[in-house]
Parts: structure tokens; C-alpha cells; sequence
């Protein structure tokens, strides 16, 4: 594409209203041996950097090469694969499992093959944007809910007739931090043969083997459960447990399955290397729900049930001004801002993650309650 005509133009008025509206992005590549405090990532346990969990990916470098070299339904599935999978229902409690090459797969996976024109899909207003675009490839028909309105779903439920119904919440929402009433919406999804399908993006780790399987929802027929391996886990991939025959499905109907390299054999090893360590000290889970509420506090802000702790700023250009201080200050953090943010509000995005040790976090804990004593 020339920068002149009709779309260099197009392109040019779009970069001029993202940067009058305070919202350019940009790539920032990061060094191996970058020395600023990062906490800013999704690396809640500080795993990706475990000598168990580095050591199982190059040992699968290795063994099968730097990746899967195939779809799985062609030779794409490896026997690394396929102990993730047991590993992951295990842990989670459930049936069986399916690993998919990203999180963002494993949403639009379960939904695209479970729904289509003749279902309802009954979602949160707060849910992921992959759930967002799955419901959009599914052609379902669609009821966006109040958050965390389960009156609002029982409503939809209602009134959705015979048709096959989905409903779509997180365990855990990565903005506002707060919990989904997963008890509540199973009982009402139960009640009228609906399928709840829960991302467990930000619950699992932080939450030993995430809500679902905390409150007792693990194994229900009813309940599926969609997950990542970027975050707690440390590696990349995405998983959808629940039922054999619900596996079976997506792996003969769920296009972003079928039509997608297997996850790399360096990551699925990760990811299982991450999950053993997990399960062996379970203690990772209690510290970094502690680490969290201990910086809530001092910033004066609610505890999220995640990880992650979203600060609200005026605006979007005070929230990178506020970033960029931090970063002065050799403390990296992220920044929400619309339209990724369900509410439209700029917030600081800080990760209580345990990759930072007890004195660095200190110094980051003094640095973030100046920066948002300045800028909030």
C-alpha cells in the first residue's frame, strides 16, 4: 500500500484522532536484561523464569524441534500434548481438556463450534474481547447483560425460548477486578438448560485451580471452563475442559483448532513444568493474592479477586503520564484506556506478580504510591 489515495488518507486521519484523543499505541521492544521492574505483565506467579519450567521448554526444543509442525488433527499433536491436557483436567478437576495454540483460540473455539444462527448467547458486559469477537463469528443471536446482573441473565434465559443458550462470564474480570457470581449463574443456567461457559484467565493460580473448581462447579455438565497458560502458568497457549463429548466436538468442529498449528512443544512443556510446580507449592497462590491486597491497601484502592489492580486516572493522558513517571522511576506498568476498558475509565494497570522479590517490591510499592499520589 502507497500513502497516498483514498486509504493512505484514511490511515493518516486515524493516527491524527488516536493522537488527539490521548489513545496511540506502540510497540516497545523489551531487552533480555532489561533492569526496570516489571509490573506491568501477566506473569502472576513468576513461573516463566523458573528453572523447572525454562529447563522443560528447551528440553521439548530438543526432543521435538521449535514447534508442532502440523495441525493437530494432522501430525501436529505430540505426546507433550496430550500430558498437558491430563495434567490440566487433573488440576481443574474436569472430565478432559483441550490445549489450543493461544487463550484467544480457546474462546472462539467453544463458542464458535457450540453456537450458531439457531442459539442465543447470553453474555456479560464485561467479558474479554475474544468472547466479544467469538459471539460475533457464531452469528448467534446475542443479550448483553448488566455486569454480574444474574436477575438480568435469569431474564434472558427466560426468554430465549427453545433455543440452545449459552452464557459467557469470567471467573475473575482483569479491569474491575471482581468476581463473577458463578454459583448463582450455574443454578439459572442449570434451571433452563443453558451451558455456562466461564474464562478462567485471571482465577486460575491466583486461585489455586480457579473458582470454578473452588466453589464446586468443576465436572458439572453444564459448566465449561476456558483458560491460558500466558498468565500464571507462565508459557502461551490457551485450554477448554470440560466433558469428553464436549472435547470431542471442538476437536471435529472448532475451527480455530482444526485450522491451526499445534501449540509449540517448548510451551505445552512450560506450561506443564508451570502446572507441577503449582501443584506442588500451593503456598504461590496465598502469596500473591497477599501481595496484592498489601499494595491495594497502600494505594487505598478495593483488592481485586485477581492479580492485577486497575487505579482509576482522570484521563487517558494523565494515565501515561502517571506510566511514564513510574517508568522514570524504574517501575514498569501498564495502562487501561478506552476502548479497552468496559466503563471508559483510564486506570493504571499493576500486576501483583511474584517475579519481583521482596525488596524490589518495596521500592516499587514506594514509587507507585507517589506516582498516584501525584497523578490520581
Amino acid at each position: 500500500m502507497t500513502d497516498g489515495g483514498r486509504w493512505g488518507s484514511w490511515l493518516a486521519d486515524q493516527a491524527d484522532q488516536r493522537e488527539r484523543d490521548g489513545l496511540r499505541r506502540a510497540l516497545v521492544p523489551r531487552p533480555a536484561a532489561d533492569r526496570v521492574l516489571d509490573l506491568a505483565g501477566n506473569d502472576y506467579l513468576g513461573l516463566s523464569r523458573h528453572p523447572a519450567v525454562v529447563g522443560a521448554a528447551a528440553a521439548a526444543a530438543h526432543t521435538w524441534g521449535s514447534g508442532a509442525g502440523a495441525s493437530r488433527l494432522v501430525t501436529g499433536t505430540l505426546q507433550v500434548h496430550a500430558d498437558l491436557e491430563a495434567g490440566l483436567a487433573a488440576y481443574l478437576q474436569q472430565p478432559a481438556a483441550l490445549v489450543l495454540s493461544t487463550g484467544y483460540h480457546a474462546n472462539l473455539a467453544v463458542v464458535t463450534a457450540l453456537a450458531g444462527r439457531e442459539c442465543h448467547v447470553v453474555s456479560d458486559a464485561h467479558v474479554h474481547a475474544s468472547l466479544v469477537d467469538a459471539v460475533r463469528l457464531s452469528r448467534a443471536g446475542l443479550t448483553v447483560v448488566p455486569h454480574n446482573d444474574v436477575a438480568a441473565v435469569r431474564t434472558a434465559l427466560g426468554g430465549a425460548g427453545d433455543r440452545r443458550t449459552l452464557v459467557l462470564a469470567e471467573s475473575v474480570y482483569s479491569v474491575l477486578g471482581d468476581r463473577a457470581p458463578l454459583v448463582e449463574l450455574a443454578a439459572a443456567c442449570e434451571e433452563h438448560d443453558a451451558l455456562l461457559v466461564v474464562d478462567e484467565a485471571h482465577g486460575l493460580g491466583v486461585h489455586g485451580a480457579g473458582i470454578v473448581a473452588e466453589l464446586g462447579l468443576a465436572g458439572l455438565p453444564h459448566v465449561v471452563v476456558t483458560a491460558t497458560l500466558s498468565k500464571a502458568l507462565g508459557s502461551q497457549g490457551g485450554a477448554v475442559l470440560g466433558t469428553r463429548a464436549l472435547v470431542e466436538h471442538l476437536v471435529n468442529r472448532a475451527r480455530p483448532f482444526i485450522f491451526d498449528t499445534g501449540l509449540a512443544p517448548t510451551s505445552a512443556a512450560a506450561a506443564l513444568a508451570a502446572l507441577e510446580e503449582l501443584r506442588a507449592r500451593p503456598e504461590l497462590s496465598v502469596l500473591v493474592r497477599g501481595r496484592v491486597h498489601d499494595l491495594a491497601a497502600a494505594l487505598g484502592v478495593d483488592p481485586p479477586a485477581g492479580a492485577v489492580l486497575s487505579v482509576p486516572m482522570p484521563s487517558p493522558r494523565v494515565a501515561l503520564a502517571a506510566q511514564a513517571a513510574a517508568l522514570a522511576q524504574g517501575v514498569r506498568v501498564g495502562c487501561f484506556r478506552p476502548p479497552s476498558v468496559p466503563d471508559g475509565v483510564s486506570r493504571l494497570r499493576i500486576t501483583a506478580g511474584l517475579g519481583v522479590g521482596a525488596e524490589d517490591w518495596s521500592r516499587a510499592t514506594d514509587v507507585l504510591v507517589a506516582v498516584v499520589k501525584e497523578h490520581g
